[in-house]
């Protein structure tokens, strides 16, 4: 498996929903208590998106077709124009309209069809939202390589799954929910690649490493077989080059060295195996990710995560329920 999917994987974004929303303008709708990942998508029409707690990162214009993946924001605005006043306030299910003007308001709040919000009068802009919860330490390291605003433009490969999505929205039948989120797992996936490839966005170092055919190759295996003894001649032997020209190599594109990349993916997975309510222990943890010895296995993770593998399995299932 490729380090790209078992990140995907890993991150466990099975609470995924998506919506539809068709807006006349003028329209503005602000979402506050954001989840960590959110996809919108322009159909039709025209929108602009203002992330409200980093105003640093600037705003994002979409036109029909194109993408943006944002994280690193719990309050975000997407509106027709930025000079709109907020009409709709959104925080978590709870939907609060403001302004004047509720009568009107209160049509971006109604469902006119399935997972599909709005009024859809003449010159409408047609939007999806997808939200996901990614789920861990492999959640956070994969939204952790992420910009707060990503703008993908659109094209054809996008274009396709888009249609494809838009038009299962639509339907209510049995085991549509997994359907959409499978869906939007695609459209995540064709997102990260058409964005980190496309000259002119900055790309995340993993996908410079990935695109790396040696160190590429390197990724795969330790994701693959995180538990088998590694060394730093033997990851250099799959890579097929000299230890040393790995080592450069390696820290050049990853930014880290092969073992302390092979030690925090290691501590990653353990991480997620203590927290998933399955009752792993500390010593069973430990050899799932090539520790034979529970006592320098602890001593690692809590090098790496700053507390115990106990205290940390005690603590995040506290925290997940």
């Amino acid at each position: 498996m490729d380090a790209l999917s078992d990140l995907l994987r890993r991150s466990r974004t099975g609470n995924a929903n998506v919506r539809q929303l068709i807006q006349t303008p003028p329209w503005s709708i602000t979402y506050d208590e954001a989840p960590p990942l959110t996809v919108f998508a322009a159909l039709g029409g025209r929108a602009v998106l203002r992330l409200d707690d980093r105003p640093e990162a600037g705003p994002a214009e979409l036109s029909p077709g194109d993408i943006a993946l944002v994280t690193q924001s719990g309050r975000h605005t997407i509106a027709d124009d930025l000079t709109t006043p907020p009409q709709l306030l959104i925080r978590g299910r709870r939907k609060q309209l403001l302004g004047t003007d509720h009568d009107r308001h209160a049509d971006m709040a109604t469902e006119v069809a399935p997972r599909t919000y709005g009024d859809g009068g003449p010159g409408a802009t047609t939007l999806l939202r997808g939200m996901y919860v990614p789920q861990g330490d492999a959640g956070r390291r994969l939204l952790s390589t992420l910009p707060p605003v990503a703008l993908i433009p659109a094209n054809r490969r996008t274009g396709a799954a888009l249609d494809l999505l838009t038009a299962e929205t639509a339907l209510d039948e049995p085991g549509q929910d997994a359907v959409l989120h499978r869906m939007l797992d695609l459209i995540l996936v064709l997102a990260l690649r058409e964005g980190c490839s496309r000259t002119g966005l900055e790309r995340p170092t993993w996908y410079r490493a990935l695109s790396d055919p040696a160190i590429g190759a390197v990724l795969d295996h330790v994701h693959t077989d995180p538990a088998r003894r590694w060394t730093v001649a033997g990851l250099a032997a799959v890579a097929g080059m000299s230890r040393a020209a790995f080592a450069a190599r390696f820290a050049e594109l990853v930014g880290q060295t092969p073992l302390a990349y092979l030690t925090d993916w290691r501590m990653t997975v353990a991480a997620d195996l203590l927290r998933d309510g399955s009752g792993t222990t500390v010593a069973a943890a430990a050899r799932a990710v090539g520790y034979q010895d529970a006592f320098a296995f602890s001593v690692a993770f809590k090098r790496v995560k700053g507390v115990s593998p106990s205290r940390w399995g005690r603590e995040t299932a506290t925290s997940d329920h």
